[in-house]
């Protein structure tokens, strides 16, 4: 049956993953496990609020609430049923334990009269359906990770007892069959908005106590990072994939478990064989709640998110030797196995009997789960066993655990903050948004009143040539009426002038009879046309005055033109203080713009201080002054009299400033803060007790990326200090060897000049030299080369670490010789060094004498060499070694050596060399 989690080493690295271990498995004839042969109609019980894996609500603070509420670890115990082996195998046999579901409890038979009770907080019987599994055990935990509370699903039992049916079974012939796993992520995404709310994935397998990506089986060595100030623990390394839909999810999971190792095992056919870890994050927006405050207090209040993260492990089973028949490689993996959950029992148990000490480093396992076990994590276990009576030491062993656990307090937080990055950008967004809308209605503004001005020219302008016109032709019309009606007159007048005369003429000539009898009539009508002349006068100066008041009519009219020009020009003037109103009212909002980015600046940092005091729980301490004391006292010493002042301890200045402080000094702009950290970082990695914490912050990377971005020659020297310091610890070695470290040492002993730059790059490919693993990766990636190309230098202290380097180089192949590897010749003889040990056997420096003399006698135990040191004259200098050596223990191995080798003596007596 498939049921526990994982896969075999041995097959997956022979090309067989669980697709062939199935095809191999389906002759079995055993029953699927967790698949009832009888559908139960029971109404299944719904979980209540003290049901598996509840805790009360903790309190909604921004970072989460420093202060957790306690939540016992919930566990639940799932029998499998009996499968095709066993029910031929014990027919004649009742089950080992009995199931009282009604009450949670469980009896454990002894023997056929005595049996032990326990109590659980669910106890679910073969019959129990996956989603009733899933309803009790892990429900509670995943609703609280949507509230942002951590929760971890775990699953712990004997291998082949059903572990990964109940978490990882993908339901793809029979839904009913979905594990927790499957339901969980139906559950999350149903809950979530995508729009607002984020869903990522990383999925893992912990295999020979190295952590790999199932995602990316080339990430096989992913680095666990503890925060060494809250303790959380966290795999920058491992791939995350955001989830939008449970299809993808679904292939994620079918991805990673083909390449999960498996083995055929005596117990299952398809055994796993690495701890299975699935991580969800949760990230959830929450909407505030408007209080009435301005628009101004609003945008400025930031978002809350709450981060939950859903951690469901898929232990592998626990097993016997005797009973499962493991052997080679699968042997190695079952003791590997067997320790990590050793481990993990230890913790529980010091956490079960409230311990000082809790060994979580004891294992990558427990170290993974330190937040799960004693921390605020909320934390349901389903500990699986099987009816067989002839397991009823591992089904005991199972049963224990689970009581432990279910002794384990944490304390569950809720994980909340403000969003000050999404603030940020919202601010962002608004000051674009008005800096826009600002210059659109001042441009706006600009344009209206010089379409007002121009508008108002044209007017005044039309009025004006249209009064002048009207003006000037009625003065015109006139004048013309005027010069008319004169010449009339004149005519009249001339007219009557002469007919006067005439009439005055022939009146001269007649009697003064008749002139007296008719003077009345003919002087009457020259009155009748005086009187008509005075007429026509007045006429002509009544039109007269009327012209004279319609000139005057005119010049009012003029008048008012002018008097609309001037109000024209008041008005284009009430226009032009409008504008400098507007601007001054624009340099007004630009000083608001500014004052903005200055809060905006203050929010940011006031982000980075919450976080951090977040981080410190509670504390009132600011790393500002810390950074700025740290500078002053990386400065110091530089500006003050050596003989008047003495340097500030390292210890001290790593307790006040913090090591992720430090380390971001090395990416500093201004070279001599870089020099000045590189520095402490050096004097740090010399103290073993520093060193993991230096490599798991990442001071490793940070000191080879120093080697490949800078060409500063100090940096290089301390750099490489710091990195062969680091070399003296096993695990670092191979962490300096994955990350290319041998290629960046390599090409800067080549540009080095410096001597002291050439020791500490030496004695950094000297340490790793000592390492037996790293042999033939060392010699391929040009170590040796770089070693024997840094002899150039020619001073003592380069050539006595090349000749440590070689020495350490010689001894791990002459162990691995004597352990009964079979190889040729020796590296060191085939890259040439042997040229250089004879011609430097004898020099008078003692470091380099030493080192050398023990390369020799090292070389000189394989037997595949002694030709090739016969033929260099090596032979010589064992001999002299074997006589003159200050060191008894070296004289000792050199005259060995030369009499358990037959091609040396052969060589002696055939030159007739006494050695005795």
């Amino acid at each position: 049956m498939s049921t526990s989690s994982g896969t075999g080493s041995a097959n997956h690295r022979n090309g067989t993953h669980r697709s062939s271990l199935r095809a191999q498995s389906s002759a079995s004839t055993s029953a699927p496990a967790h698949k009832p042969s009888l559908k139960s109609k029971t109404v299944l019980r719904k979980s209540s609020p003290a049901a598996l894996g509840s805790a009360p609500s903790a309190s909604k603070s921004g970072n989460g609430g420093d202060s957790g509420v306690p939540g016992r670890v919930r566990v639940a115990v799932r029998l499998r049923p009996r499968n095709g082996e066993e029910m031929i195998a014990d027919a004649d046999f009742a089950d080992c334990v009995e199931l009282q579901p009604e009450v949670k409890r469980l009896k454990l038979r002894k023997n056929n009269w005595d049996t032990d009770t326990f109590e659980f907080d669910e106890v679910l019987t073969e019959y129990a359906s996956q989603k009733r599994v899933y309803e009790v055990v892990a429900k509670p935990v995943v609703e609280g990770v949507l509230d942002g509370y951590n929760g971890t699903i775990m699953a712990y039992g004997q291998t082949g007892t059903g572990k990964t049916y109940t978490l990882g079974q993908l339901g793809e012939e029979d839904v009913a069959d979905r594990g927790i796993m499957v339901r969980a992520m139906e559950d999350i995404l149903a809950q979530v908005s995508l729009e607002t709310d984020s869903i990522s994935v990383s999925y893992l397998q912990l295999y020979m106590e190295t952590v790999q990506d199932l995602l990316d089986p080339a990430n096989d060595n992913i680095a666990i990072v503890e925060d060494p100030k809250s303790g959380d623990v966290s795999l920058p390394g491992a791939t995350l994939v955001e989830i939008r839909d449970q299809h993808s999810f679904l292939e994620l999971l079918q991805l990673g478990e083909a390449h999960r190792f498996a083995a055929n095992t005596k117990l299952n056919t398809e055994s796993s064989r690495s701890h299975a870890i699935l991580m969800v994050h949760v990230r959830r927006s929450l909407k505030t709640e408007s209080n009435g405050n301005s628009h101004m207090t609003k945008s400025l209040k930031p978002p809350l998110v709450r981060k939950g993260k859903l951690v469901v492990v898929d232990l592998a089973g626990s097993e016997r030797i005797s009973k499962s028949g493991s052997e080679g490689h699968t042997l190695e993996e079952a003791k590997s196995i067997n320790l990590s959950l050793s481990a993990l029992g230890k913790c529980i148990n010091a956490l079960a009997e409230n311990s000082s000490h809790v060994p979580f480093r004891d294992s990558k396992l427990t170290r993974l789960l330190r937040d799960s076990f004693g921390g605020t994590a909320r934390t349901s276990l389903v500990i699986t066993i099987g009816p067989s009576p002839r397991h009823r030491g591992e089904t005991t062993s199972t049963i224990m655990f689970g009581q432990r656990a279910m002794k384990v307090e944490n304390m569950v937080k809720l994980k909340e903050e403000f969003d000050y990055k999404s603030l940020s950008k919202r601010l962002e967004v608004q000051l674009d948004s008005l800096i826009e809308e600002n210059e659109r209605q001042q441009k706006a503004f600009v344009d209206e009143i010089e379409r007002i001005t121009v508008e108002a020219h044209n007017q005044i302008s039309e009025a004006e040539k249209r009064y002048a016109n009207a003006l000037e032709e009625e003065k015109q019309r006139y004048q013309n009426d005027y010069v008319e009606s004169i010449k009339k007159l004149e005519e009249n007048w001339s007219k009557n002038q002469k007919k006067l005369a005439a009439e005055r003429l022939a009146l001269g000539e007649k009697s003064g009879l008749d002139i007296t009898s008719n003077g009345n009539r003919s002087i009457a009508p020259a009155l009748e046309e005086v009187s008509e002349l005075k007429r026509m006068v007045q006429k002509e100066a009544q039109l007269k005055m009327a012209a004279e008041e319609e000139v005057n009519r005119l010049k009012l009219q003029l008048t008012e033109s002018k008097r609309v020009e001037v109000s024209g020009n008041s008005e284009i003037m009430r226009l032009h203080k409008m504008l400098e109103t507007e601007t001054q009212q624009k340099e007004k909002l630009e000083e608001e713009i500014a004052t903005l980015h200055t809060q905006l600046l203050q929010l940011s940092l006031t982000a980075d201080e919450t976080r951090q005091n977040l981080e410190r729980h509670g504390s009132q301490k600011t790393s500002g002054g810390a950074l700025d004391s740290f500078m002053s006292q990386l400065k110091l010493p530089q500006l003050q009299d050596p003989g008047n002042a003495e340097k500030p301890p390292v210890a001290k200045l790593f307790e006040q400033v913090g090591l992720q402080k430090i380390l971001s000094l090395l990416e500093a702009d201004d070279a001599d803060v870089r020099i000045h950290a590189v520095k402490v970082v050096a004097n740090l990695a010399a103290e073993e007790a520093n060193q993991q914490q230096i490599v798991e912050a990442g001071g490793l990377t940070s000191l080879l990326m120093l080697l490949r971005n800078t060409e500063d020659e100090t940096i290089h020297r301390v750099a490489a200090g710091a990195i062969a310091n680091l070399a003296m610890n096993e695990t670092n070695q191979e962490l300096i060897m994955d990350q290319g470290g041998i290629d960046l040492l390599s090409s800067t002993a080549a540009n080095a000049q410096d001597p002291q730059t050439l020791r500490m790059v030496a004695g950094a490919i000297a340490n790793l030299c000592g390492n037996d693993k790293l042999q033939t990766k060392l010699r391929s990636e040009g170590g040796i080369a770089a070693l024997l190309g840094m002899v150039r230098c020619g001073h003592p202290d380069v050539l006595a670490q090349v000749a440590r380097g070689i020495a350490n180089f010689a001894k791990c192949e002459s162990r691995a010789s004597t352990q009964g590897t079979k190889r040729g010749k020796s590296l060191l003889i085939e890259d040439g060094a042997l040229s250089w040990i004879v011609q430097n056997a004898k020099t008078e420096t003692t470091a380099i004498k030493r080192h050398i003399e023990l390369a020799l006698c090292h070389l000189a135990q394989h037997e595949g060499n002694a030709k090739e040191m016969v033929k260099e004259g090596a032979i010589w200098e064992l001999v002299r070694i074997s006589r003159e050596c200050s060191r008894e223990d070296i004289r000792s191995l050199a005259h060995r050596t030369l009499t358990s080798s037959p091609t040396f003596l052969t060589e002696l007596r055939r030159l007739r060399v006494d050695i005795r």
